[in-house]
């Protein structure tokens, strides 16, 4: 595979076909593949960031495009298709991009839900959530909680701090408030992005810069993978 390249794999699920964005390690330690928002695509600049970066860190990094985007719709299909499409075309990734791999899942957004829903079906290592979204923006009594705790391995969270769907803050609060028992034998840790919204955006002129935040963004999910792969962090 050409370096900075993308295998496009076209793939068959019960929603229309879907597609597999792969960045291939040369000599993988680990697999993460991701999943995108309900508004936006594979090319959102945190996942461009990590499937650039990652594999010169013996990570096979995979975006899944759902079959919704493909298709040219601009508005998702409900969560239980999602998480079909997504359960289809990742069954048998692991076996083959890497062979007694760890498989971490992960997303933004809408996508952070569908790893959380899905972590136990797929045998995940453990699981990364760009932009949570906590709670539809305003109307905290909706909260998703119960997503983020779904999952019995490790997660990592990276959370803007003014994230309208619920910041940092806001996520720690709501995991402490949960309890150890709650949250999970894996644990989950918060780790803010000072000054972004839900896009990982910041104010002109902010310090840190977007650019700032998705280097820390990589440097936190290739330490997080870089545990599960060597066996730290992982439960008994």
């Amino acid at each position: 595979m050409v370096r900075g390249v993308d295998r496009v794999v076209e793939v068959a699920t019960p929603q229309g076909p879907g597609r597999l964005h792969v960045r291939e390690a040369a000599d993988p330690s680990a697999v993460l593949a991701l999943g995108h928002g309900a508004g936006g695509g594979v090319d959102a600049p945190d996942l461009v960031a990590l499937a650039d970066r990652l594999p010169d860190e013996g990570v096979t990094v995979l975006r899944h495009e759902q079959p919704w985007r493909v298709a040219g719709r601009k508005v998702a299909v409900r969560p239980p298709l999602l998480d079909e499409a997504w359960l289809a075309a990742l069954r048998d990734v692991g076996a083959a991009l890497g062979p007694g791999l760890p498989l971490v899942l992960g997303g933004r957004s809408a996508g952070a839900r569908v790893a959380c829903r899905t972590a136990s079906a797929l045998g995940a290592a453990g699981v990364v959530c760009l932009a949570f979204p906590l709670h539809p923006p305003g109307r905290p009594e909706r909260s998703r909680l119960e997503e983020l705790l779904l999952p019995d391995v490790p997660r990592l969270v990276l959370q803007g701090g003014r994230d309208t769907f619920g910041p940092a803050t806001e996520v720690r609060e709501a995991l402490a408030g949960a309890g150890g028992d709650a949250v999970g034998a894996g644990g989950v840790r918060v780790v803010e992005l000072p000054g972004a919204d839900h896009g990982g955006r910041v104010p002109r002129a902010a310090v840190p810069t977007a650019a700032d935040l998705r280097g820390l963004l990589v440097r936190e999910v290739g330490a997080f993978v870089a545990d599960l792969a060597t066996g730290r962090g992982i439960p008994a």
